[in-house]
């Protein structure tokens, strides 16, 4: 039963109401089964006279209908670029034709439309309440005052249905407040909408799914017709079943980015997530290693890229690398410095993770002409004081973003393991190296991986820590070992003492556990086979002392020899 005073367009309501494709509803007994009323007189209190208009010619589609979601794409691209049009022309003529993004009137009454894609009511004649329906894509809005220059739309055909108010009234906030305004044209017995014939069929599948809860239609294009008009008219349950049936087809990087492309009023955002959501996972997956796709993505529209770098399972070697590409795509895309710094202040600059970027890569971020000043001082001062944290700290913080869309302070599942560097000038040229692994990261070592941090530096060269899993000098036995490298830059040779040193229990200070020196030569390694003196197997034993919290604490010090 229904609950008493219940919102009846309450979304989460209505989710709870909704009908499971695929199975019995769970609900049957709030939401019953009235197919067998739909468009009989006998069980009908209205007539609805529904208008079909012509399209425009650059609307209409080439074979009767969209064939594939790349048609049902453009066709609705071209309907926004006509709309825009329509607008251009229409801006002197406000009393003849009603702009779409105004609420909608009948005699006093204002409706506030909740779509970008609003309504408008126009009366027909004393006897009939005329709803003047736009196209789905956004079209021209026209009433009948033929006193103007601009002549009316001819009406196609037109088509009569039986209704019951109730029916419609219980589904769709817009269909309850044209019943129910309290005016005499409430009380009428006939209702006329009009719409452009691309809606037509859309439309009749709607009404229909009013009564029973369930659609025909399976076909991607279609449902996604039945959306949009489910979308205009407020009907949240259809918009919700839409969702799940498109959810359930198979997924392609042009439906998934079509997805994402829908339009993002209130209602529609809650009704439409879980789909959105399912476009977001599908490229995020799909494109989880970029650098095997790096063409198609710096090919993707914002929404993809978005959906992308907001991913924590991206594949990449570091924060560094992301900055690199979103610039680059930002420059391909927003050739414009303004533009571009448009879209990096409010939309770009979220998917980019700058507690992670390295210090070198954060002071090129103050001087980047294609970030305002502000903006570059203000993600830049922030990187550096998560940095500062302590671990606890910087855990906290990344928990408080476990549910939001854009988490800066989340680390992603990098190639190269982030590092902490303090650098000293004086009185000799140094650097210590923090580099935390997990426990996780550790097992899948075993039993011949290996991890590598990422770059810093020391006297103008880059160096690299590397963690393996190894066997031994005798090769009896698996065990963890530490390796400091130099990156490759030619045959410089460079003079270094280092030291290697790991946090321990009781105490969780950091314990030497080997010095040396070495002199490097480009694309040369040092380090030690088994750091700990010990057997992997008592390394990841639950009782290791060298794990602390279930993170293992390891610091390099390096040093120019003079």
């Amino acid at each position: 039963m229904r609950v008493p005073d219940a919102d009846l367009f309450n979304p989460q309501s209505v989710m709870d109401s909704d009908f499971s494709p695929g199975g019995a509803s769970a609900s049957a007994s709030v939401d019953p089964d009235f197919g067998f009323a739909f468009d009989d007189s006998n069980f009908s209190d209205r007539t609805l006279r529904i208008e079909i208009m012509p399209d425009l010619p650059e609307t209409k589609s080439d074979g009767g209908g969209c064939c594939s979601i790349a048609d049902w794409a453009r066709n609705r691209k071209r309907r926004r670029e006509d709309f825009k049009k329509e607008n251009d022309f229409i801006g002197q003529s406000e009393e003849q034709i009603l702009n779409c993004n105004l609420p909608y009137t009948v005699d006093g009454v204002t409706y506030e439309n909740q779509d970008e894609e609003a309504m408008a009511m126009v009366e027909e004649s004393p006897s009939d309440i005329g709803l003047n329906s736009n196209q789905i894509g956004n079209d021209s809005i026209y009433n009948n005052d033929s006193s103007k220059n601009m002549d009316c739309p001819k009406v196609l055909r037109v088509k009569t249905i039986h209704i019951s108010s109730p029916i419609l009234a219980a589904k769709s906030p817009f269909f309850y407040k044209l019943f129910s305004n309290g005016m005499k044209e409430s009380e009428q017995r006939h209702v006329t909408l009009r719409i452009h014939a691309s809606e037509e069929t859309a439309l009749l599948d709607l009404l229909s799914f009013m009564y029973s809860n369930t659609l025909s239609t399976t076909t991607p294009t279609a449902l996604l017709d039945v959306l949009m008009a489910a979308d205009k008219f407020e009907v949240a349950s259809c918009m919700r079943y839409c969702s799940r049936l498109l959810r359930n087809l198979p997924m392609t990087c042009e439906s998934a980015l079509l997805y994402l492309d829908l339009p993002s009023s209130v209602l529609m955002a809650d009704a439409v997530q879980p789909l959105t959501d399912a476009a977001k996972q599908f490229l995020a997956v799909r494109y989880k290693d970029i650098t095997k796709f790096q063409e198609e993505v710096l090919n993707l529209p914002l929404t993809g890229i978005e959906a992308v770098f907001s991913s924590d399972d991206l594949q990449v070697a570091s924060e560094d690398a992301v900055y690199d590409f979103v610039l680059k795509w930002a420059r391909t895309h927003y050739p414009k410095l303004e533009e571009r710094r448009g879209i990096f202040a409010t939309r770009l600059s979220r998917v980019i993770r700058f507690p992670y970027m390295t210090c070198r890569k954060l002071k090129k971020v103050l001087t980047c002409i294609d970030f305002d000043p502000e903006l570059a001082s203000k993600v830049v001062l922030e990187a550096l004081f998560f940095k500062s944290e302590m671990p606890h700290r910087q855990r906290a913080l990344a928990a408080e973003e476990a549910n939001a869309t854009y988490r800066r302070f989340v680390e992603r599942a990098y190639k190269y393991r982030p590092v902490k560097v303090v650098e000293f000038e004086l009185p000799r040229q140094q650097c210590v190296v923090y580099l935390d692994l997990k426990r996780e990261e550790c097992t899948h070592l075993f039993p011949a991986g290996r991890v590598y941090s990422q770059a810093f530096h020391l006297g103008g060269q880059g160096f690299f820590l590397s963690a393996h899993c190894n066997m031994d000098q005798q090769s009896s036995f698996h065990c963890f070992g530490l390796f400091l490298g130099m990156q490759e830059r030619g045959s410089v040779t460079f003079a270094v003492d280092y030291e290697f040193a790991a946090r321990s229990k009781p105490t969780e200070d950091y314990v030497s556990k080997y010095k040396g020196n070495y002199t490097f030569t480009g694309g040369k390694a040092v380090g030690y086979r088994n750091l700990f003196g010990i057997p992997w197997t008592a390394f990841m034993s639950d009782d290791s002392i060298y794990f602390i919290n279930g993170i293992l604490h390891l610091r390099a010090e390096l040093t120019i020899r003079q």
